[in-house]
């Protein structure tokens, strides 16, 4: 049975005080969601020593995570941080392929996939995203591009992978712009990447967490959460509120 993970991605927001409060609204309230779901945040850079730090001394199950990763171990690669150094704090989840680092920084798949190896060689859990733009579902090749960024990393690392790691699909025309998919277009998707991934292995297709990504609510959470292929959620401005994204997860009891 697949336990549902609900990961908060705090973008480029915080300051040390905002982050202490809220890494403590979030402590003050693991206790009231089941242990069986799984909670990770994912800070900027500069916060996550900050984070590290609180989520020890309260020892609770909080994955900490990060929100992006180079794919070199080390080297004359100014302003980039490495996947050793992310391991060396205690992150064990990273995002990688976001649509904004697709987007707005020229990610290409080949370089997301040299990215997500180097996050599994080091012993971390990497959160694959993927997702089309609003023109692309207008298209209607909302499956082609989903499934050839999916594919980009099965090409260059194969389906094993997938054995230690999450996917994220993320509509690109649901983030920070209030829509979001309707439970059935998201569950449509999730459907559609977990039969691609089972036409491979099926063992992995069954285990793999499929999360979903694109203006989650606590008013939508519990419907998106109970379709068949939605095992959570990456959670974007929602998870700037410590209530806000401790309601999420609770609907993921």
């Amino acid at each position: 049975m697949r336990h549902k993970l609900v990961v908060g991605n705090w973008k480029m927001h915080g300051d040390r005080d905002l982050i202490n409060r809220l890494v403590e609204g979030i402590i003050d309230g693991r206790p009231q969601i089941s242990e069986t779901v799984e909670i990770g945040i994912c800070p900027t850079y500069l916060h996550i020593e900050q984070v590290a730090k609180l989520l020890l001394a309260a020892n609770l199950k909080i994955r900490m995570g990060a929100q992006n990763v180079y794919c070199e171990e080390k080297g004359a690669y100014t302003g980039e941080v490495s996947a050793p150094m992310l391991a060396q704090l205690g992150v064990s989840l990273v995002i990688v392929g976001h649509s904004e680092r697709r987007e707005l920084f020229a990610e290409s798949d080949a370089l997301i996939a040299e990215k997500f190896k180097a996050i599994q060689a080091n012993n971390m859990t990497p959160i694959l995203c993927i997702g089309e733009s609003l023109e692309q579902r207008e298209q209607g090749i909302t499956e082609e591009i989903v499934l050839a960024q999916l594919d980009a990393v099965i090409r260059e690392a194969g389906i094993d992978v997938f054995n230690n790691a999450v996917i994220a699909y993320e509509p690109i025309w649901a983030i920070g712009t209030g829509k979001t998919a309707t439970p059935d277009q998201a569950q449509e998707v999730h459907r559609i990447i977990r039969e691609y991934l089972a036409d491979q292995d099926t063992e992995v297709a069954a285990a793999i967490k499929i999360l979903y990504g694109g203006s989650v609510k606590s008013g939508n959470a519990r419907e998106l959460f109970d379709q068949a292929d939605i095992d959570g959620s990456l959670v974007g401005g929602a998870s700037l509120e410590a209530a806000e994204f401790i309601s999420i997860c609770k609907s993921a009891d």
